[in-house]
């Protein structure tokens, strides 16, 4: 394939993987800054060549092996100025060979498993700060752009973008290796490691933007990363409360969007489409979080989605559980998202009206200023107790915040429906 479409290609290609190769470059180079910036020159190249030769049978390995070549000159180039330039070269052209002749086999990773993994344990570095890791990792590891980061923050782009180059300049200055902290270090890491794909699975399974409602490799690279991380970390009971509420919510995929792909809301979704063997897996693994000690905030959310799991129609689910758990979550947890949350279980459970007067307790939250569904669960309430009018307005705000196409129709419909129901 030649011409144009060759560039749409390598930049899919990329997204795919380019944190895999990011990664076995910082392997090989243990700098995770230079590793990342020789696998974009490889994708440059592949922008600049690709139109004319066409795009090669596989891509990926041909950006694999184009990143490792740069990888091996700069190991070359470091060789001259030391003693052990022949051990040095011997070791990285043997990786550089096997890569050729086994490119899927390239990226397997020795000591954790995976290199993704590898490279989130280092990116979460304690030198860096909470916000830094989270957003270095996003960026690097799940390839997410600074405005899906920042969506994803509920903070502003440019704080993103500053966020990411304080993060690899204090990974550079400390000289931090690429390597995988074992004992009490790798633990200390695992809260940010477990936000990072807990913040991937979320992006995959509700995009921020777009024109799709969900982004099911996001949702299953993160559902792979957690089910590895299960594996490293068994006696971790959040590791398995992430994984159970990835399983359980992936679970629903299918019944989540239509045939012409707009989204289907929870309580209207067909059940008989629900993914059976992800909801024993998901159960499975909340038990095995028990196990290991009180439910932390994942397994929290996982034993919350379980309560929809379990419920064979929307009519049988328990929201005064659901009520009861997001209130444990909120005192685990504070925040006004959980809040927000917290205000449509309890309307589930006890009323619209009572659901209402939680939301507007959270209208002055600045963390929602900008948060499409505070207006949309506001406007959900209110056409239950029919004021119509006020809702439409409150879909109509929601719409307009929303970047991602499917969900703005979605809000666009519901504010034409109150538009009905005032008309007739």
């Amino acid at each position: 394939m030649a011409g144009p479409d060759s560039a749409r290609v390598a930049e899919a290609v990329w997204r795919m993987e380019g944190a895999r190769i990011i990664g076995a470059l910082a392997r090989m180079l243990r700098d995770v800054g230079l590793a990342e910036e020789l696998a974009q020159d490889a994708l440059l190249q592949a922008l600049e060549s690709w139109p004319a030769a066409g795009v090669p049978d596989n891509p990926a390995a041909w950006l694999t092996q184009v990143a490792k070549r740069r990888a091996l000159d700069h190991l070359r180039h470091q060789a001259l100025q030391r003693d052990k330039e022949a051990a040095i070269t011997w070791e990285e052209e043997t990786r550089l060979r096997d890569a050729q002749a086994a490119p899927d086999a390239a990226l397997e990773q020795e000591d954790i498993g995976d290199d993704l993994l590898r490279l989130m344990f280092v990116a979460c570095h304690p030198v860096l700060s909470t916000e830094g890791r989270a957003a270095l990792t996003l960026r690097m590891v799940a390839g997410l752009s600074t405005g899906e980061i920042a969506r994803a923050f509920l903070v502003a782009e440019a704080t993103v973008a500053q966020r990411i180059v304080r993060a690899k300049r204090s990974l550079a200055e400390a000289r931090v290796p690429f390597a995988v902290p074992d004992g009490a270090e790798r633990r200390a890491r695992l809260a940010s490691v477990l936000q990072v794909i807990y913040l991937l699975f979320n992006e995959g399974y509700s995009a921020s933007a777009g024109d799709d409602w969900l982004r099911p490799q996001l949702c299953e690279e993160a559902l792979r990363l957690g089910r590895i991380l299960a594996e490293l970390m068994p006696e971790e009971g959040e590791v398995h409360g992430l994984v159970a509420l990835m399983e359980i919510q992936s679970s629903r995929s299918r019944a989540r969007v239509d045939a012409a792909g707009k989204p289907v809301l929870l309580m209207d979704q067909d059940r008989s489409r629900w993914d059976q063997l992800l909801i024993r897996r998901g159960l499975a693994a909340l038990e095995r979080a028990a196990t290991h000690g009180s439910y932390g905030p994942y397994a929290l959310q996982a034993a919350i989605a379980a309560c929809h799991a379990r419920a064979v129609r929307a009519a049988d689910t328990d929201w005064t559980r659901i009520a009861a758990l997001y209130e444990a979550l909120a005192a685990l947890t504070p925040s006004p998202v959980v809040e927000l949350n917290r205000a449509v279980a309890v309307s589930m459970a006890y009323g619209p009206a009572a659901g209402l007067e939680l939301v507007d307790r959270l209208q002055d939250a600045p963390a929602l200023r900008d948060y499409h569904l505070l207006p949309s669960v506001r406007g959900d309430l209110l056409a239950k107790l029919g004021r119509a009018a006020e809702a439409r307005a409150e879909f109509e705000r929601a719409a307009a915040l929303t970047r991602n196409l499917r969900e703005r129709e979605l809000l666009l419909a519901r504010a034409n429906s109150c538009s009905t129901q005032l008309s007739s």
